[in-house]
């Protein structure tokens, strides 16, 4: 707070402390009992603190010792009641804070809005309104101010100020704290002036006055509680979080298998370390730093980066709640799960450090070299191209028998150093056998790119070498393959790269050039999946099956999902994952998502003709596609174009593990057009507390791993507690991966009203399911079992033809409620992930 408004209010409280004790003491017939009395009940009104705002802890606290100024006006003057209201909350705030300059403020601010109450008070007295109404009246006057200076107060205050786009005042917070209060100020006013024949006024006061003490002293419990099961779900939610992190602290980046760094490590265990203690303790800011808690701050000392040693330091705005022993515990819990995790993970770093490093050199290993090149591969942009070179050291063995290992192995040493310091930032260097190495050149654009680069390296590491006494020319045999799109198989890439290095040297031992280094180049090769992929997308020729989702109380399949299907006429089916991500690596999967969700609301349309009581149709789409600039326009249109039928995506976890604000706004956006999101897969080996919270949803589907031991109490348990989540949250919530009767019925007995899987319906192709719905109407269960996909091979898989393609850049007429299904089996389709 600034010094200016710290002397206005203390001025104003010592003002008024003195006024009332001055009065007091020259006033005849004094009430000394009903003094002391309101004091401590000034002091009990001012424990609790509730909150007005709409974030926790970075927005206003309410207080109202005011209800005691309202309740000592029938036997004291107001002034003197004024008086002995700042003394309590002075003494209560001195005590909580240790701090006379917050207690002053907060008394100082306490008494000037107890003035404007009693002016109120008087004022409306003055004009007849009854006692009940003025009262009233006057306790929502006091709220108002207090609420109007501390907002203002923080807005000031405050070099960073981040509620995460929400408002500072929650209006329902504000009306039914001002609505409550005011309602309890006027029954204890109205119970005073109940007592009028001035014998029983004294007892009157101080029945209200105890009265008030003990409902202080009660809703301190409530929040108390409150606070305590937010503190213990926040703990087991952070340590689970904690231990749950898979980074792995790795002391050389060129060596890790998993391109995280020390740093990058450091500050993922820092953001997630912070995220806990602010769910856990409940704080206005979290940081990490070297300098050590100040006064009004808790803070712990934390090592999460090798030799260095930091606090976590916990920060409250001054007239919030004080921090408290258990605060101060739970803090220092997650700081210690925080260390020892990243304790062991650097462990296991170093570990995975010394399993994948070549120990001569330094270098990576051949399973460190297969791991970075199946990663390079993997994500590289599609016009990215890379190449691997195998090389040789001709004649290592006679080198080794004349000159010894030791002089061996200091060729070994300098030629990796000479590999290394040729190579670009991003390329890699590995020995992979005695004495063979290799390198894999990234980011190239070019065969002739290719060939140029490895000539250098090959020109630098064949320089004349001394060792001792000795000088050695070292003649390399070198293994050029090209990729120029991203490969399906690398192991092809590697073959092609150690077949081309042979080939020098077979050349050599044929009669070539034996004392100059060689190069060979193999065919430059790509894989012949993309051109694949690209035709069945380009040409529309992917296919769909179909899921039935059923409702476990009425016993009906009430949606579809959707899964992706192609089968190449040569290679046969094609991995629906394999599908979808070189979809992704091709730059194509917005143009399969579009056309699998115009298929499948075509299908969906003709399976609701057949049956009415089918309403919905589902399919996945990563949540970086909903955008507007991508797929966003386009499912507004379809939706709006199928007006019947529930439209739902289905966006798998891990892709909205970090989502943007703007992602956040599109999925509000598209909830409000009637457009349904659900949360795909959760209970998989990715899944944390807070992705109930993270996006708004309008359904849970639950993963098959939350249910394949449903005879285990502690399943149920956990269904049970999600279900019961949902109906709070307002979501439904569908269990997948329903195998058997024996599953369904315990689901049944557990209240789960949704489900999905084998016991209802393998996926099958429009035709087939078309022929159920015929045949079977809606019923979950088919008589006789389900069938197996055998049964149906005969039957066409085609879905009806699409009527015109729907364009992605029209905006949306109007929103649907409600929407079915669309996914790729095994896996989701299409899987989500980053891109």
């Amino acid at each position: 707070m600034t010094r200016p408004v710290f002397v206005v209010f203390a001025v104003v409280a010592f003002a008024l402390i003195i006024i009332s004790a001055e009065t007091a003491i020259v006033t005849p017939g004094r009430q000394w009992p009903v003094i002391v009395l309101g004091v401590l009940c000034a002091a009990a009104l001012e424990i609790p603190k509730l909150q007005v705002g709409s974030v926790r802890h970075r927005t206003p606290v309410i207080t109202l010792p005011v209800i005691a100024l309202l309740s000592l006006e029938t036997v004291l003057p107001l002034r003197i009641a004024v008086g002995v209201m700042v003394t309590g909350v002075l003494l209560i705030e001195v005590t909580r804070t240790h701090s006379w300059a917050i207690a002053l403020y907060r008394a100082g601010l306490t008494g000037f809005g107890g003035v404007i109450c009693s002016l109120v008070y008087l004022g409306l007295g003055g004009l007849g309104v009854p006692v009940l109404i003025k009262a009233a009246v006057a306790s929502v006057v006091y709220v108002g101010f207090v609420i109007a200076v501390e907002t203002i107060r923080m807005r000031y205050t405050r070099t960073t100020f981040d509620l995460g786009g929400k408002p500072m005042l929650s209006p329902r917070r504000v009306l039914l704290v001002a609505g409550g209060y005011a309602a309890i100020a006027a029954i204890a006013a109205q119970w005073n002036h109940a007592f009028t024949d001035g014998t029983n006024e004294s007892i009157g006061v101080v029945v209200v006055l105890l009265t008030l003490t003990l409902i202080a002293a009660a809703e301190k419990l409530v929040i108390r509680s409150v606070i305590m099961r937010r503190r213990l779900v926040g703990m087991i939610a952070g340590v689970a979080d904690l231990n749950a992190s898979t980074f792995v602290e790795t002391p050389r980046r060129d060596v890790s298998t998993d391109g995280a760094s020390g740093t990058d490590a450091a500050a993922d265990i820092t953001e997630m370390l912070c995220r806990a203690v602010s769910r856990t303790v409940g704080v206005e800011s979290v940081t990490v730093r070297d300098a050590p808690p100040v006064p009004g701050e808790i803070g712990v000392v934390v090592a999460l980066t090798a030799g260095t040693e930091q606090y976590v330091v916990a920060r409250r705005d001054p007239m919030d709640r004080g921090f408290t022993r258990d605060d101060e515990l739970a803090l220092r819990a997650l700081a210690r799960t925080a260390d020892t995790v990243v304790t062991a993970r650097s462990d296991i770093g170093g570990l995975i450090v010394r399993a994948n490093t070549d120990p001569l050199t330094g270098l990576p290993n051949y399973g460190a070299f297969q791991v970075a090149l199946a990663n390079i591969n993997e994500h590289r942009n599609y016009d990215e191209a890379l190449a691997v070179l195998f090389l040789d050291l001709d004649d290592f063995k006679k080198l080794n028998d004349r000159f010894g290992h030791q002089s061996g192995d200091s060729v070994l040493h300098e030629l990796g150093r000479r590999l290394r310091r040729a190579v670009g930032p991003h390329d890699v260097v590995a020995r992979v056998g005695g004495d063979e190495f290799v390198v894999i050149l990234t980011r190239l654009t070019s065969l002739a790119e290719a060939k140029a680069m490895a000539e250098e390296i090959l020109s630098a590491a064949s320089q004349p070498l001394r060792v001792g006494d000795n000088q050695f020319t070292m003649v390399l045999s070198m293994g050029l393959a090209y990729s120029a799109r991203q490969e399906s198989d690398v192991s092809l890439l590697i073959h092609d790269a150690d077949q081309s290095m042979l080939a020098v040297k077979r050349s050599r031992r044929a009669g070539g050039p034996s004392n100059e280094s060689s190069l060979s180049i193999s065919e430059h090769r790509s894989t012949a999946m993309d051109d694949l992929i690209a035709h069945a997308i380009d040409d529309d020729l992917l296919e769909l099956a179909f899921q039935p989702i059923v409702s476990l109380v009425t016993g009906q399949i009430w949606a579809f999902e959707a899964l992706v299907r192609y089968t190449d006429a040569d290679l046969g089916p094609v991995s629906p994952p394999a599908l979808v991500e070189k979809a992704k690596s091709l730059g194509r999967l917005d143009a399969l998502t579009r056309q699998v969700a115009i298929k499948a609301m075509r299908a969906a349309a003709d399976f609701r003709l057949e049956d009415s009581r089918i309403v919905c149709m589902t399919f996945n789409i990563e949540a970086s596609q909903i955008v507007p600039g991508r797929l966003g326009d386009f499912v507004e249109i379809l939706a709006d174009r199928y007006p019947e039928i529930s439209l739902c995506l289905e966006l798998n976890e891990r892709s909205v593990s970090r989502v943007s604000a703007e992602i956040r706004a599109q999925v509000e956006h598209l909830r409000d057009a009637g457009i349904m999101i659900a949360l795909d897969d959760y209970g998989s080996e990715d899944s944390s507390v807070d992705a109930l919270v993270r996006l708004p949803m309008d359904i849970l589907k639950i993963d098959r791993s939350l249910v394949d031991d449903l005879a285990d109490i502690r399943q149920r348990e956990v269904l049970t507690a999600l279900q019961g989540f949902g109906d709070k949250l307002e979501y439904s919530m569908i269990v997948e991966g329903v195998e058997n009767a024996f599953m369904a019925e315990q689901l049944q007995m557990l209240g789960i009203r949704a489900a999905q899987g084998f016991h209802y319906g393998m996926p099958e192709s429009y035709a087939v399911t078309m022929h159920r719905l015929e045949r079977f109407g809606a019923k979950a269960v088919m008589p006789g079992g389900v069938p197996t996909a055998s049964t149906t091979d005969a039957a066409p898989a085609s879905v009806p033809p699409a009527p015109p393609a729907v364009p992605a850049s029209t905006a949306a007429a109007g929103g649907v409620s409600g929407r079915v299904a669309a996914t790729a089996d095994p896996a989701p389709f299409p899987p989500a992930g980053p891109e």
